[in-house]
């Protein structure tokens, strides 16, 4: 079985891991395990730097919801779990993280993006956002803060009450993202972003990072994600049949 996190090292000390579950890099708990464990292993390495990416044409398409679906309470709520244990590993990362976003990232997608220090988005048609409302969910509050961190909090309002998905030059525009390149060198813009900061000196960049970031840190935390709260509202009608007409739409 090939690895479901792909690792490339370079020369500068800087670790690329790359998503790796055909056809859309959804989330299944193998694959949100094997990113903590890809991180893990990075920074075992002493990676200077980490570049997350996935593709082709989706970074990643979010929870595998035709596989959440199946799970009872135990099963789901540590799957959700994994999720956002993948979720804080990126955040916590010691060193800088760069997301290569070379495809469409929504919702679990772009929550990871969202932990990384810079995201890089392929131009073109391809989409970020935190769709849940529109599938029937609740984004916790700590994951809408760190939408608000990014592009301001009536912006972050009008986007997560809408569930709204805006394409690569719009989420250029208000800031979620902070580049756009050829989806062919995405994952290099994302390295060479790195590079610049790996130039600077280590300690008082990486101190400065630790303050500024604290607050990502924080917003993941279990009672800013309230799990059991967000799990328990799963089975609610209206979730229920936004979630089964998402999956209805994947099947066509």
């Amino acid at each position: 079985m090939s690895a479901l996190v792909e690792t490339f090292l370079h020369d500068d000390g800087i670790h690329e891991l790359r998503l790796s579950r055909p056809p859309v890099n959804a989330l299944h708990p193998a694959l949100c395990m094997a990113i903590g464990d890809a991180i893990a292993g990075a920074l075992a390495q002493d990676a200077k730097g980490l570049v997350l990416s996935g593709g082709p044409k989706a970074f990643t398409a979010g929870l595998d919801v035709p596989h959440l679906l199946t799970l009872d309470g135990t099963a789901l709520r540590d799957a959700w779990e994994g999720f956002f244990l993948a979720a804080r590993a990126l955040a916590e990362s010691p060193v800088p993280v760069a997301a290569a976003l070379n495809g469409h990232a929504p919702a679990g997608g772009c929550v990871l993006a969202l932990c990384c220090d810079y995201r890089v988005m392929a131009t073109g048609p391809y989409a970020i956002g935190l769709n849940e409302t529109q599938v029937g969910l609740v984004a916790p509050e700590g994951i809408q803060h760190l939408m608000r961190r990014v592009v301001g909090t009536q912006r972050a309002e009008r986007l997560l009450v809408a569930g709204e998905m805006i394409d690569a030059q719009r989420a250029l525009e208000i800031g979620l993202v902070d580049e756009l390149a050829d989806i062919d060198h995405v994952p290099v813009r994302a390295r060479e972003w790195l590079q610049g900061l790996l130039s600077l000196p280590r300690k008082p960049m990486l101190a400065t990072r630790a303050i500024s970031r604290a607050d990502v840190i924080a917003a993941l935390q279990p009672e800013r994600i309230g799990l059991d709260r967000f799990v328990a509202a799963w089975n609610d009608p209206d979730t229920q049949a936004g979630l089964r007409a998402l999956v209805a739409k994947l099947g066509k």
